[in-house]
């Protein structure tokens, strides 16, 4: 194996453990340099992606190399320029050149709009379970501004939303009248927004955003809290939306079940469209992996990327993982991958979906939903903005777990069996009544099991 191979099989797995944004940020100019004698050098670009990689990466990548080279004893970093110009012209060979090994393409994100080119249109799979939200999509690019606006994308993790967030950012890119587009993150906005007030640049902040034609945030669930990004974004959408300029939304829920958020600015939310993006059939899961391998000039056979659709139900971005794994080593092993050897490389993937949760990881991942302390889930303050999360936890360990009712009230604060029973009833009776509260309960899911 050679080390643009093995970097390769490295980067497919980095991936899928992290963002994308943190993937395009770290992994663009990596490479490995040498491997010899136990020790895996790999190049980064700068001092500070050095220290990085260090501190965030480094435990991950030695485990992935340490599998296939098992002799491996520590992983050191240096710098891209230490190195020979010869050797990275090798390594840009090998990507433009080996079209039967999976390729790490160039990130190339418009500095002008923050959009990625490889989301469009065209390489997004519409089944029943993004269909709405893909109509609106389309009704935006006929008329920005006109309908559905803003339009409010929410679903769970991996399922697409960034995809069709940018895939509309770059059709309208095209659109000679729209001239100035911005997609960013509801994180970056915000940290440009500290970074603007430390600087005193509001004003520069101010109408950077507000002469936007389109502006797109991502995950803007990440304002919960945030109570000077919030009224900043109240006035942004205020000035863009009476000049009737396109803004679009995404989240991991619907606006009503976002915590810690200003009304007003929930309602804004709310004044347009909402859809939804839930999980994909196992026909439109095959028909994602099919043009997957389209798009990247890869050969794997039907009975693989079958069971790779039935295996990974639920995210969009751990089936590309899959597929990017088995492309990579089918390739090493002559395109001659038999049924044991695939289902023994994809074994970290179905391991993780049979994982049984705990009690500690519903707690946590309800306390992480509704943004609320673990602590004030399990002492005994009756506050309301407290009770809700804690009953939904309690309705969880129950349905999930199927703990007893008394073994469900010691876990919040040596409660008598009776508030448990009270607590899961309560919820259970609400879930046939209230739409809203099933999907609340089926985003919390989705982080317990992710």
């Amino acid at each position: 194996m050679t080390n643009e191979e093995l970097w390769q099989i490295v980067l497919n797995e980095m991936e899928l453990k992290i963002s994308q944004a943190n993937f395009a940020t770290w992994f663009k100019e990596t490479s490995i340099s040498s491997i010899k004698n136990g020790v895996a050098v790999i190049a980064v670009p700068s001092d500070f992606a050095k220290e990085w990689f260090v501190n965030k990466y480094h435990k991950t990548i030695f485990e992935i190399i340490k599998k296939f080279f098992p002799d491996l004893k520590t992983v050191g970093y240096l710098l891209k320029q230490q190195q020979t110009p010869q050797d990275f012209k090798k390594q840009a060979h090998f990507i433009t050149q080996n079209k039967n090994q999976l390729q790490f393409q160039e990130l190339k994100i418009d500095k002008k709009t923050n959009l990625n080119p490889k989301y469009t249109f065209d390489n997004f799979i519409v089944g029943s379970f993004n269909e709405l939200a893909h109509a609106a999509a389309c009704s935006i690019i006929q008329k920005p501004g006109q309908v559905y606006n803003p339009l409010f994308v929410y679903g769970g993790v991996g399922v697409g939303k960034t995809h069709l967030l940018q895939a509309i950012g770059n059709k309208l890119n095209q659109n000679e009248k729209l001239t100035t587009i911005k997609y960013t993150q509801a994180e970056k906005f915000s940290q440009e927004l500290v970074q603007a007030i430390r600087n005193k640049s509001m004003d520069n902040f101010k109408e950077k955003y507000r002469k936007l034609d389109l502006l797109i945030i991502d995950d803007v669930q990440f304002i919960t809290g945030k109570n000077k990004t919030q009224e900043e974004l109240f006035h942004t959408f205020n000035s863009l939306y009476d000049k009737n300029k396109q803004i679009v939304f995404s989240s991991d829920r619907p606006p009503n079940a976002i915590p810690l958020i200003e009304e007003r600015l929930r309602s804004r939310f709310e004044g347009g469209m909402i859809a939804d993006i839930s999980h994909p059939d196992f026909e439109t899961r095959l028909a994602i992996l099919k043009s997957k391998c389209s798009e990247k000039e890869i050969k794997i056979s039907e009975e693989i990327l079958n069971w790779i659709a039935s295996h990974i139900q639920k995210n969009i971005r751990e089936l590309e993982g899959a597929l990017n794994k088995v492309a990579a080593t089918n390739s090493l092993n002559g395109n001659s991958l038999g049924e044991k050897e695939f289902k023994k490389i994809l074994k970290d993937f179905t391991c993780s979906m049979k994982k049984n949760t705990t009690p500690q990881k519903i707690i946590e991942s309800v306390s992480n939903f509704y943004d609320v302390k673990i602590i004030n889930l399990t002492d005994k303050t009756r506050k309301k903005e407290f009770v809700h999360p804690r009953q939904v936890a309690m309705y969880l360990l129950r349905s999930e777990l199927n703990l007893s009712y008394p073994s469900i009230g010691e876990k919040f604060g040596k409660r008598d069996h009776t508030t448990s029973i009270h607590s899961c009833e309560k919820i259970k009776k609400e879930l046939e009544e209230n739409e809203s509260l099933n999907e609340e309960i089926n985003m919390v899911k989705q982080l317990i099991y992710v």
